[in-house]
């Protein structure tokens, strides 16, 4: 690649998520596996005034709407009780339409608080509920698709894909100056070297196993899917829960949807990501355990999985029978002293070096704009669309 000023660029990123959370295969870490929140109201400001408008574009020049589920959304806090499931009486919803009118549940609704096309959500059940941000100002994708097709459109400008687990950064000593990247290629396991005048490290969780350095930690994620049989649209809704859960005597039938440990109560705080295709996406609350050497290793708790089945089953009939389709797993890196996340040239530790990590859940949000700054960096020299300082290497290494 050439700068506009002529100069030469071999530029290697490493990374095959979003902007890079696992280093074997495209999007199989949190970029395959997140909610696809995207917000103006998300973190850090600075960076989220440049990757707002960067997602509409995209969508707008590329179809994003109907590529990777381009929408904007409605995101509130929902707080409530759960219950325990039982059967839905036949017969009684069609009567009481008949006798109230069409438009009873949604009156129903709005005047528990709830947004009047949230129906599927038990009113009943709702304590409270408020807007989260003004219209227009949230949207979701669906990450995988996302991350899957801008690189397909990378590839048709030129980029190459290598698949493997890259070992090392090589760094010059008497330039300090990075040469390249060692990689263990995935087909024949061989060690292979790609040389380079920039890389870019975005391998997110596991930048640190390149960079010591790198104050970056990991919080595991889990996550479920639901379908629908008959398929459905839900309505465009993001809801961050805190429900009460049901105490009920233990169950010793295998099949039973809760068993909470002592019949205590619970407070769970599921995330529901209603899309516009035929799924839901619901995640609960991550834990701390080590960071695997790859992604391909990340372990899926099964348990964790239920729990959240479990917990967004007791406050809608609709997504009680959602089929769980895929119980997932993935890690988020986190900045462990100083916010975060780390984004811009890493000069001081070797010339040519350019660090994108530790943005969290808001990677998939941030992406465009985390993109669109290193493209200024590398091209011109400089970051220009907004003052990254705080985000720089440099503060943190």
């Amino acid at each position: 690649m050439s700068t506009p000023s002529g100069e030469q660029r071999n530029i290697v990123i490493i990374g095959g998520g979003i902007i890079g959370s696992s280093k074997r295969g495209v999007a199989q870490g949190a970029s395959g596996k997140a909610g696809g929140l995207v917000a103006k109201w998300a973190y850090p400001a600075e960076l989220v005034n440049v990757t707002f408008p960067e997602h509409v574009r995209l969508a707008e020049k590329y179809d994003g709407a109907n590529k990777w589920g381009w929408r904007y959304v409605n995101c509130g806090s929902w707080e409530g009780r759960g219950e325990v499931p039982r059967p839905r009486p036949r017969g009684r919803k069609q009567s009481l339409i008949a006798e109230l009118g069409p438009d009873w549940e949604t009156r129903k609704r709005i005047q528990k608080g709830l947004p009047g096309d949230l129906d599927w959500v038990k009113e009943e059940l709702t304590d409270s509920y408020s807007a989260m941000a003004p219209e227009g100002q949230t949207a979701q994708i669906q990450p995988y698709l996302f991350t899957t097709t801008l690189l397909k459109f990378a590839k048709e400008k030129g980029v190459q894909v290598v698949g493997g687990r890259a070992t090392s950064l090589n760094i010059d000593n008497s330039s300090k100056s990075i040469t390249g990247v060692t990689y263990t290629d995935n087909e024949t396991g061989a060690t292979e070297t790609l040389p380079a005048t920039q890389v870019i490290l975005a391998a997110g969780v596991w930048s640190p196993k390149l960079l010591p350095s790198l104050p970056i930690s990991g919080t595991r994620a889990h996550s479920i899917i639901l379908h629908f049989d008959p398929p459905r649209v839900f309505s465009p809704h993001v809801l961050f829960t805190e429900i009460t859960m049901p105490i009920i005597p233990q169950l010793s039938s295998p099949s039973s949807p809760y068993t909470p440990p002592n019949n205590t109560v619970r407070v769970a705080s599921p995330e529901i990501y209603a899309r516009p295709t035929n799924e839901v996406y619901c995640c609960g609350p991550g834990d701390n355990p080590p960071v695997p050497e790859t992604v391909d290793e990340v372990e899926v708790d099964h348990q964790a999985t239920e729990n959240v089945r479990q917990q967004v089953a007791s406050i809608s009939n609709e997504l009680r029978e959602g089929r769980v389709v895929r119980r997932q797993a993935c890690f988020l890196p986190v900045v462990s002293k100083g916010g975060g996340p780390i984004v811009g040239s890493a000069d001081h530790v070797a010339k040519g070096l350019i660090i994108a990590t530790g943005h969290t859940c808001w990677g998939i949000c941030n992406a465009p704009g985390t993109a669109k700054a290193l493209a200024e960096l590398i091209m011109e020299g400089e970051i220009k669309c907004a003052d990254l300082s705080k985000l720089a290497p440099s503060k943190f290494i």
